[in-house]
């Protein structure tokens, strides 16, 4: 588990947006309301809990700096 400031990847970031299976939850009508994420993965779900509450993004600190 990480601990601190998460490292930006370009990649990554275009290709959560552009991946086939978020294509098909979306234009398919499956998601979740949110909060509901415990149910369809639990583990997922506690680990992206702590991950988020441990690091922190480099441009929500930049964002804070130029506000």
């Amino acid at each position: 588990m990480r601990i601190g400031m998460r490292k930006p990847s370009l990649k990554k970031r275009i290709s959560a947006r552009t991946s086939l299976k978020r294509q098909i939850v979306h234009r398919g009508g499956f998601k979740m309301p949110r909060g509901y994420g415990w149910i369809r993965n639990p583990k997922k779900y506690v680990y992206n809990k702590v991950y988020n509450r441990t690091t922190f993004d480099v441009f929500k600190v930049l964002k804070k700096l130029f506000k």
